[in-house]
């Protein structure tokens, strides 16, 4: 439940008096009256995780968790974080303020955690729209934000990220069902820039029950996530969505990312961040209070031309029921991941399922997870 405080101009009905002559006319210049909105909404979340194949050996440090975002307990509860968020607009300009507390946001905002999104933004008319500060990135398919998630868990495509960019961007309308964003940014999820720029753009389509969304994201990080210096990337991505009806939703989210290393006059193909990704989604209404959400993802990591490891990969597959409450959702989940050896090509790197034995190949957890929105 959104609670929205609208202020209108006070119309004051002026009544005759018994002897006048007259009436007085109060003219409103209606160029001064702007709409005046102001938005606060929110949620919390919390969840309890168990990994079916662990060995439940309380000696044994086995730490088998999957290493995709924000469900990092493994045998017990946690918590997500509580998450509020400011919206105001008046006439043509706007603002948005967005805070997280708790694992979640400490997870997902970096160098300062609780703040999630802080931007302006100046629409000088219906077709153009400016966005200036910190926001939520435009690539990927599922987001921070839990309520807006079908799943609990999250894909290895997000948690790959990026999670934010701070820039500026401009969207464009350019006809009833298309668009456009271009934008220039700080690196990737980052508040500072160190090197070079990053630059982004979208072309959007909406028709019937068919909404698409082609994302560029380019740029370079004077160091990248495994330490290497002057690492530039290009990452193409997919989000698909299509509504067959009110109980049936298909997605998809396919993404391609490169990096290259440049080492003084040298240059390469590097893993780092270079990734390849397929996921996709279904979500079916079986009542009004119960749907059902399948995700099905396919994930792989680039060669690195400097080492003798092989590119990493995995098949992960997601089971939710989503049980809604009044505000309140509960999300029973299952989830399977699955790849040719965890132990060997995942220990020590980016996807590090901390697992030390060669039989580590897979793994499965229950999830019950409940997320309130207001």
């Amino acid at each position: 439940m959104r609670t929205t405080l609208t202020l209108f101009p006070l119309l004051l009905l002026l009544a005759t008096p018994l002897m006048a002559q007259t009436t007085e006319v109060v003219e409103v210049d209606t160029e001064e009256v702007e709409e005046r909105s102001f938005q606060l909404t929110g949620y919390v979340d919390a969840y309890f995780q168990h990994v079916l194949t662990d060995d439940n050996d309380d000696d044994a440090d086995t730490n088998m968790g999957f290493p995709t975002s924000f469900t990092p307990e493994t045998r017990g509860f946690s918590v997500g974080n509580v998450n509020l968020l400011a919206e105001k607009t008046m006439g043509k300009v706007g603002f948005v303020g967005q805070v997280g507390f708790g694992p979640r946001a400490n997870a997902a905002n970096g160098d300062f955690p609780n703040l999630q999104q802080l931007y302006v933004t100046y629409s000088p008319s219906e077709a153009i729209t400016f966005t200036l500060g910190q926001f939520g990135t435009f690539v990927g398919y599922e987001v921070i934000d839990a309520p807006a998630n079908m799943n609990y868990s999250t894909s290895y495509l997000f948690s790959y990220g990026p999670f934010f960019h701070t820039g500026l961007k401009a969207d464009f309308a350019i006809a009833e069902g298309f668009g456009a964003m271009v934008g220039v940014f700080d690196n990737t999820d980052s508040r500072f820039n160190s090197a070079g720029y990053y630059y982004g753009g979208q072309l959007s389509a909406e028709v019937g029950g068919l909404a698409a969304y082609l994302n560029v994201l380019t740029g370079t990080d004077t160091k990248d996530v495994m330490g290497d210096e002057n690492e530039t990337t290009l990452q193409v991505d997919l989000t698909a969505t299509y509504e067959v009806n009110e109980s049936l939703l298909f997605g998809v989210n396919a993404s391609n990312k490169q990096t290259q290393q440049l080492l003084g006059d040298e240059s390469g193909v590097s893993d780092g961040d270079g990734f390849t990704g397929l996921a996709l989604y279904s979500t079916v209404g079986l009542s009004d209070g119960f749907a059902l959400s399948l995700r099905g993802e396919y994930f792989t990591v680039a060669d690195d031309p400097n080492s003798a490891a092989d590119g990493r990969s995995v098949t992960a597959l997601t089971a939710t029921g989503n049980f809604t409450i009044g505000d309140l959702r509960i999300m029973p989940e299952f989830r399977f991941d699955s790849s040719s050896d965890f132990a060997d090509k995942y220990a020590g790197g980016i996807i590090d399922f901390g697992g030390e034995d060669a039989e580590d190949d897979s793994i499965a957890t229950f999830v019950l997870a409940a997320v309130y929105a207001f």
